[in-house]
């Protein structure tokens, strides 16, 4: 297994969903890779947490990497988080990236929760993905 990529992958996720354009017209550039302390807007999407297992084959060193973005809204209903979901799933599945270390063999859309947060009128969107990375 090599965790040696991990670091680009994150990086070119992160530019890649700073870079696309529709996305950025939904949240006006609220793209974090951690969320700032303080204020943030009332629409976001965050890089979160990841699991990572070994991919490694005869060939060489790899990994599975299974990460979540996560769209963050104060407005009512499921409706702006579920339209900036799209985007960010439009941005990413398939996608080609380039790493500043290793290689994306492929990159996926796993799995997506939508849930009201606690009592407030926050809803939030978890997107899960899958990359498949060699070192």
């Amino acid at each position: 297994m090599s965790y040696g990529a991990a670091a680009a992958l994150q990086s070119a996720l992160y530019q890649r969903l700073v870079g696309d354009s529709v996305l950025d017209g939904l949240v006006s550039g609220a793209i974090y890779d951690s969320v700032p302390p303080g204020t943030v807007p009332g629409t976001y999407v965050s890089l979160g947490p990841e699991d990572v297992r070994d991919a490694s084959d005869q060939v060489g060193r790899g990994a599975y990497h299974e990460f979540v973005v996560s769209v963050v809204t104060n407005d009512a209903g499921f409706q702006v988080a579920k339209s900036v979901a799209a985007a960010v799933s439009d941005a990413l599945c398939d996608a080609t990236l380039s790493l500043a270390r290793g290689r994306l063999v492929g990159l996926w859309f796993l799995r997506a929760r939508a849930r009201r947060v606690e009592k407030a009128d926050t809803r939030r969107i978890d997107l899960t993905f899958r990359a498949r990375v060699e070192d």
